[in-house]
């Protein structure tokens, strides 16, 4: 989470179990950074992803029938706790791509305020 001069507010790494697919997994990031998000009492979120697929699913309001299709519904049903919530793609060269590596790698999620 950054604020709008781009500086570290917190990082979230959390280790999920039997995920299907990295379809999953990228949508299982997006909803807890919205759960982070709202504990976090934000009105404006902004997330950003290296997978198209899922960052087109989070843009619609279409209903989604795919095996993910329960994770964008409630990335969906948790959008009415913020004024403004967008979401982008970027390259994985730019995401926390190896904070997730790194956190596997430990077996261990974890959570962090206030900067790197």
């Amino acid at each position: 989470v950054r604020d709008v001069g781009g500086e570290i507010l917190a990082l979230k790494t959390v280790l999920h179990s039997d995920v299907a697919s990295p379809f999953a997994a990228e949508a299982h990031s997006g909803l807890q950074a919205m759960r982070l998000g709202i504990s976090m009492g934000f009105n404006i979120l902004e997330i950003v992803g290296d997978s198209r697929t899922i960052i087109k699913k989070c843009q619609t309001t279409d209903f989604d029938r795919s095996v993910i299709g329960a994770l964008i519904g409630d990335i969906h049903s948790k959008k009415v706790y913020f004024q403004e919530i967008g979401f982008h793609f970027i390259p994985k060269i730019e995401n926390a791509h190896i904070l997730a590596k790194e956190a596997l790698k430990k077996g261990e999620g974890y959570y962090l305020l206030g900067g790197v």
